[in-house]
């Protein structure tokens, strides 16, 4: 249980960062820096507890790559989800709801999703869970810069979820209409797929 509630508190200050900084229109490059901020410092404020994944892609890799038990997938998971959940309506009580971004290709937002969902993933596992870099003091900044990363390079052409969990708070906020959330959601999990095949292609004697 302490797991789960880890992995509750992590998902909703990151998910309630996301909503309270962009529903307002937070200038220049508040937006980003402070997503990036918030996962990193949750990552290090939950990783010794739950490790930290606060995103069910993320999770999908772990269980592939071996790292996550499989009783835990679904709580992990419930738990992510429901903190969106939660932190989607506590910005709708601090600041109101967005206006839905409305995506126009596609293909690019796929893409744009796939990329930096690897991205993500692949330096969780080499960060946090590859013996080369085991008890590193610096796997929390690498995961959050990647995020902050990704928001600037392609939030613009897919809304830069890089996570299930957010992308279903950001629907609760109406920043993104419900048709597109597919877009999200299969490029995701498939990048953490991906992922964690090529971590293991790359580091076989890591189990």
């Amino acid at each position: 249980m302490k797991k789960y509630l880890t992995e509750f508190i992590g998902t909703f200050f990151l998910v309630l960062t996301i909503g309270c900084t962009v529903i307002p229109g937070a200038q220049g490059v508040i937006a980003p820096l402070a997503i990036g901020a918030a996962l990193m410092v949750m990552v290090f404020a939950g990783g010794h507890v739950s490790g930290a994944h606060y995103n069910p892609s993320v999770t999908f890799a772990l269980w592939i790559r071996g790292r996550c038990p499989t009783k835990d997938v679904l709580p992990y998971m419930f738990a992510q989800v429901a903190a969106a959940v939660v932190a989607a309506v506590t910005v709708g009580f601090l600041v109101g709801l967005g206006k839905p971004m409305h995506i126009t290709d596609a293909p690019k937002a796929f893409v744009a999703e796939f990329l930096f969902t690897f991205a993500l993933a692949y330096v969780v596992l080499n960060t946090a869970t590859a013996k080369g870099t085991a008890n590193n003091s610096f796997y929390g900044l690498a995961i959050g810069l990647t995020v902050m990363t990704g928001a600037f390079a392609v939030g613009a052409v897919s809304g830069g979820a890089f996570n299930p969990a957010v992308v279903v708070g950001i629907a609760f906020m109406k920043l993104v209409v419900v048709s597109d959330l597919w877009i999200h959601l299969v490029a995701e999990f498939t990048a953490a797929a991906v992922a964690a095949m090529t971590f293991k292609f790359i580091n076989p004697h890591d189990k």
